[in-house]
């Protein structure tokens, strides 16, 4: 006796909500205006495509308002581009920083520079005098 052995079907643990393309929307609603004057032709495309018809109520009113275009329109904020004036002012202060990180470097330089010559008891010359 052979026995086959049939793939378990996997089910996901979360149901995904199906979405469909500006493209998908279009062409159902093309095929359903078609089938509009034959008898149960719409409700037949609707069980073949798996869909209610409040999805094709809401797709007419979005095509009716030009939302089912070529490109949809995108959810969120508008992104707003930086101005000429914020992108001088972002690069001036990184500027800023270098220049202050650089001085402050040399600052702490002249100090080790003091400190040694304390220690090895050489003076260092006055910038003061030291004028050419």
């Amino acid at each position: 006796m052979i026995s086959v052995m049939s793939k378990p079907t996997e089910v996901s643990p979360k149901a995904r909500r199906r979405q469909y393309t500006a493209a998908e929307k279009i062409r159902i609603l093309r095929e359903a205006d078609a089938c509009a004057g034959q008898k149960g032709a719409v409700a037949a495309l609707l069980r073949r495509e798996g869909l209610y018809s409040s999805h094709l109520a809401t797709w007419r009113k979005q095509r009716d308002a030009g939302q089912l275009g070529p490109t949809p329109k995108k959810r969120g904020p508008v992104p707003r581009r930086p101005d000429e004036r914020d992108e001088q002012i972002t690069q001036l202060e990184r500027e800023l920083r270098k220049e202050k990180a650089r001085a402050d470097r040399a600052e702490r330089l002249v100090e080790l520079q003091k400190k040694v010559s304390e220690l090895l008891g050489t003076p260092l010359p006055d910038p003061e005098e030291t004028t050419h």
